[in-house]
Protein backbone atom coordinates (compact mmCIF):
# COMPACT_ATOMS: atom_id res chain seq x y z
CA UNK A 1 0.00 0.00 0.00
CA UNK A 2 1.39 3.40 -1.00
CA UNK A 3 1.30 6.19 1.53
CA UNK A 4 1.44 9.81 0.50
CA UNK A 5 2.21 12.75 2.75
CA UNK A 6 -0.84 14.59 4.04
CA UNK A 7 -1.90 17.29 1.60
CA UNK A 8 -0.68 15.40 -1.47
CA UNK A 9 -3.01 16.18 -4.37
CA UNK A 10 -4.09 12.88 -5.91
CA UNK A 11 -7.26 11.31 -7.26
CA UNK A 12 -8.42 7.72 -6.98
CA UNK A 13 -10.22 6.83 -10.22
CA UNK A 14 -11.43 3.25 -10.70
CA UNK A 15 -8.47 1.85 -8.76
CA UNK A 16 -5.39 3.72 -10.07
CA UNK A 17 -4.12 6.80 -8.24
CA UNK A 18 -3.56 9.85 -10.42
CA UNK A 19 -1.23 12.53 -9.11
CA UNK A 20 -2.57 16.06 -9.50
CA UNK A 21 -0.02 18.72 -10.38
CA UNK A 22 0.16 21.99 -8.47
CA UNK A 23 -2.02 24.63 -10.07
CA UNK A 24 -0.59 27.58 -11.97
CA UNK A 25 -1.49 31.21 -11.43
CA UNK A 26 -3.45 31.16 -14.72
CA UNK A 27 -5.47 28.24 -13.37
CA UNK A 28 -6.17 30.05 -10.09
CA UNK A 29 -7.26 33.27 -11.82
CA UNK A 30 -9.50 31.40 -14.24
CA UNK A 31 -10.98 29.33 -11.41
CA UNK A 32 -11.81 32.49 -9.46
CA UNK A 33 -13.44 34.08 -12.54
CA UNK A 34 -15.49 30.92 -13.21
CA UNK A 35 -16.62 30.61 -9.58
CA UNK A 36 -17.71 34.26 -9.48
CA UNK A 37 -19.66 33.89 -12.72
CA UNK A 38 -21.35 30.63 -11.70
CA UNK A 39 -21.98 31.81 -8.12
CA UNK A 40 -23.75 34.94 -9.40
CA UNK A 41 -25.90 32.82 -11.73
CA UNK A 42 -26.62 30.30 -8.95
CA UNK A 43 -27.68 33.04 -6.54
CA UNK A 44 -29.88 34.81 -9.09
CA UNK A 45 -31.66 31.54 -9.98
CA UNK A 46 -31.72 30.02 -6.46
CA UNK A 47 -29.81 26.90 -7.52
CA UNK A 48 -27.72 24.38 -5.54
CA UNK A 49 -24.31 24.53 -3.93
CA UNK A 50 -20.84 24.95 -5.42
CA UNK A 51 -17.89 22.86 -4.27
CA UNK A 52 -14.33 23.81 -5.18
CA UNK A 53 -11.26 21.57 -5.29
CA UNK A 54 -9.92 19.96 -3.33
CA UNK A 55 -13.28 18.40 -2.55
CA UNK A 56 -14.05 14.72 -2.14
CA UNK A 57 -16.87 13.45 -4.29
CA UNK A 58 -18.00 9.86 -4.00
CA UNK A 59 -19.80 9.19 -7.27
CA UNK A 60 -22.70 6.96 -6.31
CA UNK A 61 -25.16 5.52 -8.79
CA UNK A 62 -27.71 8.18 -7.85
CA UNK A 63 -27.77 11.83 -6.88
CA UNK A 64 -28.47 11.71 -3.16
CA UNK A 65 -29.80 14.82 -1.43
CA UNK A 66 -27.77 14.86 1.76
CA UNK A 67 -26.26 17.67 3.82
CA UNK A 68 -23.16 19.14 2.25
CA UNK A 69 -21.48 19.60 5.60
CA UNK A 70 -20.15 16.05 5.38
CA UNK A 71 -16.49 15.50 4.54
CA UNK A 72 -17.37 13.71 1.32
CA UNK A 73 -20.22 14.64 -1.05
CA UNK A 74 -22.18 11.38 -1.34
CA UNK A 75 -23.81 11.72 -4.71
CA UNK A 76 -23.40 12.71 -8.32
CA UNK A 77 -22.96 16.40 -9.09
CA UNK A 78 -25.15 17.92 -11.79
CA UNK A 79 -22.14 19.76 -13.23
CA UNK A 80 -18.42 19.01 -13.13
CA UNK A 81 -15.79 21.42 -14.41
CA UNK A 82 -12.22 20.28 -15.02
CA UNK A 83 -9.30 22.58 -15.79
CA UNK A 84 -6.68 20.97 -18.01
CA UNK A 85 -3.01 20.87 -17.19
CA UNK A 86 -0.28 19.69 -19.55
CA UNK A 87 0.35 16.59 -17.45
CA UNK A 88 -3.25 15.40 -17.08
CA UNK A 89 -4.98 16.17 -20.40
CA UNK A 90 -5.67 12.49 -21.08
CA UNK A 91 -7.22 12.00 -17.63
CA UNK A 92 -9.67 14.88 -18.09
CA UNK A 93 -10.41 14.35 -21.78
CA UNK A 94 -10.88 10.57 -21.58
CA UNK A 95 -10.73 8.85 -18.18
CA UNK A 96 -12.75 11.35 -16.15
CA UNK A 97 -15.13 12.03 -19.02
CA UNK A 98 -15.99 8.32 -19.20
CA UNK A 99 -16.35 8.13 -15.42
CA UNK A 100 -18.66 11.16 -15.19
CA UNK A 101 -20.69 9.83 -18.10
CA UNK A 102 -21.03 6.43 -16.40
CA UNK A 103 -22.31 7.99 -13.16
CA UNK A 104 -24.67 10.41 -14.88
CA UNK A 105 -23.12 13.83 -14.30
CA UNK A 106 -25.58 15.93 -16.32
CA UNK A 107 -23.00 18.28 -17.80
CA UNK A 108 -19.20 18.23 -18.04
CA UNK A 109 -17.12 21.29 -18.87
CA UNK A 110 -13.42 21.09 -19.75
CA UNK A 111 -11.44 24.32 -19.70
CA UNK A 112 -7.88 24.86 -20.85
CA UNK A 113 -6.35 27.68 -18.75
CA UNK A 114 -3.55 28.29 -21.26
CA UNK A 115 -5.93 29.00 -24.18
CA UNK A 116 -9.24 29.62 -22.33
CA UNK A 117 -10.85 27.08 -24.66
CA UNK A 118 -14.00 25.62 -23.12
CA UNK A 119 -15.62 22.36 -24.18
CA UNK A 120 -19.15 21.47 -23.07
CA UNK A 121 -20.58 17.95 -22.92
CA UNK A 122 -24.23 17.57 -21.91
CA UNK A 123 -25.47 14.08 -21.06
CA UNK A 124 -28.08 12.90 -23.56
CA UNK A 125 -29.44 9.34 -23.44
CA UNK A 126 -26.69 8.39 -20.98
CA UNK A 127 -23.92 9.56 -23.35
CA UNK A 128 -21.97 12.80 -23.60
CA UNK A 129 -22.40 14.70 -26.81
CA UNK A 130 -20.27 17.67 -27.77
CA UNK A 131 -22.40 20.79 -27.40
CA UNK A 132 -19.65 23.17 -28.43
CA UNK A 133 -16.19 24.64 -28.09
CA UNK A 134 -15.49 28.29 -27.55
CA UNK A 135 -12.83 30.62 -26.19
CA UNK A 136 -13.40 32.53 -22.94
CA UNK A 137 -17.10 31.67 -23.07
CA UNK A 138 -19.42 28.69 -23.19
CA UNK A 139 -23.08 27.85 -23.57
CA UNK A 140 -24.59 25.46 -21.06
CA UNK A 141 -27.59 23.49 -22.38
CA UNK A 142 -28.46 22.45 -18.82
CA UNK A 143 -28.77 26.07 -17.66
CA UNK A 144 -29.78 27.41 -21.09
CA UNK A 145 -27.30 30.18 -20.44
CA UNK A 146 -24.00 31.54 -21.77
CA UNK A 147 -21.11 32.08 -19.37
CA UNK A 148 -18.09 34.31 -20.06
CA UNK A 149 -14.84 34.15 -18.16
Amino acid sequence: MKCFPEGTMAELINGPIYMSPASTNKYQWLLIAMVRTIADFRETHALGKILIVPSDVENNEENISQPLDEVQYPGVPDLTIEFLSPSNNKDDLLTKKELYEKFGVKEYWIIDPSTKEAIVYPLENNLYTLAGKNTAALFSPMFNHSFSF
